[in-house]
C-alpha cells in the first residue's frame, strides 16, 4: 500500500472542486493546463493528484460486462491474447528446429530485417539460394502452425 501525502491529498479535493465549478459554468471537462492555471500549481503535481486521488481497485473485484468476468482476467488477457502468445512460442520452438543456415536466415531476416541481398553477403550465398530457403521455411512453418 502506498501512502499519498496530506498535500497531494489536499490539492486531489481541490481539482475535483475546481473541475465540477468549471463544468457547471461551462458545459465542458477542465483541461490539467486550466486546472494549473487556477490552483497555480504545475501540471505535473496536477497529473500526481489525479492518479493519487482515483479509487483503488482490487484486480481480483469482479466487473460485470459482458456477463462475469473478473479484473484478473482483463489484466491476463483474453483467448485472442493468449492464443498470440502460444503461436510466438510455437514459431520459436520451430526456429530452433532449424538448421544452423536456416536459423540464421530467419533470424536475420525477421528479427534483425535484414534484406535478402544483405542475408546473401552475410553467408556467402546468393539473393535467389536465400528467397529459395525462406520460402521453403516459411511454406514449412505455415503448415505446421495451420495443420
Amino acid at each position: 500500500m502506498i501512502k499519498v501525502s496530506r498535500s497531494i491529498k489536499e490539492l486531489s479535493i481541490k481539482i475535483k472542486e475546481a473541475g465540477s465549478e468549471y463544468f457547471r459554468e461551462t458545459g465542458e471537462q477542465i483541461t490539467v493546463k486550466k486546472l494549473s492555471e487556477l490552483l497555480n500549481v504545475s501540471e505535473e503535481n496536477i497529473c500526481i493528484a489525479i492518479d493519487a486521488g482515483r479509487t483503488v481497485e482490487s484486480i481480483n473485484e469482479e466487473v460485470y460486462e459482458n456477463g462475469r468476468e473478473e479484473k484478473i482476467e482483463r489484466v491476463i488477457g483474453r483467448v485472442d491474447e493468449q492464443s498470440k502468445i502460444v503461436d510466438k512460442i510455437t514459431i520459436n520452438d520451430m526456429v530452433e528446429k532449424l538448421s544452423f543456415r536456416e536459423k540464421t536466415i530467419i533470424k536475420l531476416r525477421y528479427f534483425k530485417e535484414k534484406t535478402q541481398t544483405q542475408v546473401a553477403k552475410i553467408l556467402g550465398i546468393s539473393q535467389v539460394q536465400v528467397s529459395r530457403i525462406e520460402k521453403k521455411i516459411l511454406d514449412e512453418m505455415k503448415e505446421k502452425m495451420v495443420g
